[in-house]
């Protein structure tokens, strides 16, 4: 079943057109002239609309958008503040408009089983998961299973998935820099916030390097996620989900994270979970 989180809306604070103009452009690491290149205007074009000298279209903004890889959120924000409507709806995944794509997400992680997965929004908030997922959080705080259940909290948690992550100080770096490519992408503060809630989380005892650990046949490929669990050291490589080109802004923002077993080990353990 899908579960629906509570959509809060675009926390940016109002600023100017040109401002959040020029804010995209430095943040994606181009200048002027590359983006007028990439839209096909001038650099004089683009200069006068990043100082407010000119007033930018609506067509024009949604050209610098796509050039600038704007996340659709902050897309409808940069035409509201261009003095626009926004365009990119945001409906909640239960909206009859979504019924195709929340057939999809079902069949997806239901067909995955029996290994696990599960779909997460923007936040890294969990949307839905699969009947394995459950059987592999024994031992988990209570409180960090309360909805919404962050994904990132649960994994890196000294309470959480934390202790039993084999190869931890490896993991939590991959999903660190995951977290902060995210954040370079789209500038959003409650990620930036989460992504200081778990630095300051402190690492568990257990945890040796990476080299020490014996390597998964995946690890020159794929950074490995290895759990002891009560049905043993369980090895996966995961693969991430998403919608192709989406119009919608809760769409644009679901990631759908699939878990392979990475040994047969692994494989046959979890055929054995279910019926």
């Amino acid at each position: 079943m899908i579960t629906t989180p509570t959509l809060s809306p675009s926390s940016s604070p109002a600023r100017s057109v040109s401002d959040m103009l020029r804010d995209w452009r430095l943040r994606r690491r181009m200048s002027q002239l590359d983006l007028a290149c990439e839209a096909e205007i001038s650099t004089r074009h683009l200069s006068f609309l990043e100082t407010g000298r000119s007033q930018a279209s609506r067509e024009m903004l949604l050209r610098l958008a796509e050039r600038l890889e704007i996340p659709l959120r902050e897309r409808n924000a940069l035409l509201m503040a261009g003095g626009f409507a926004p365009l990119f709806p945001e409906r909640a995944l239960h909206d009859p408009a979504l019924l195709a794509a929340r057939k999809a997400i079902d069949q997806i992680l239901t067909g995955h089983e029996p290994f696990p997965a599960l779909a997460v929004d923007r936040h890294w908030n969990l949307v839905s998961a699969n009947r394995i997922i459950p059987l592999l959080l024994a031992g988990v705080e209570p409180a960090l299973l309360e909805a919404p259940v962050n994904v990132m909290r649960l994994t890196l948690h000294p309470q959480g998935l934390a202790p039993r992550i084999a190869n931890f100080a490896e993991w939590r770096q991959h999903m660190l820099d995951r977290l902060r490519q995210q954040i370079a992408l789209s500038a959003d503060p409650v990620l930036i916030d989460l992504n200081k809630e778990l630095h300051a989380y402190p690492t568990p005892g257990h945890d040796v390097p990476s080299n020490e650990q014996a390597l998964s046949p995946y690890a020159a490929v794929a950074v490995p996620f290895q759990l002891k669990t009560e049905y043993g050291l369980l090895s996966f490589f995961s693969t991430t989900t998403i919608f192709g080109t989406p119009v919608d802004i809760t769409l644009s923002e679901l990631a759908m994270e699939c878990f392979f077993p990475a040994d047969m080990e692994t494989s046959a353990a979890l055929q054995r979970l279910l019926p």
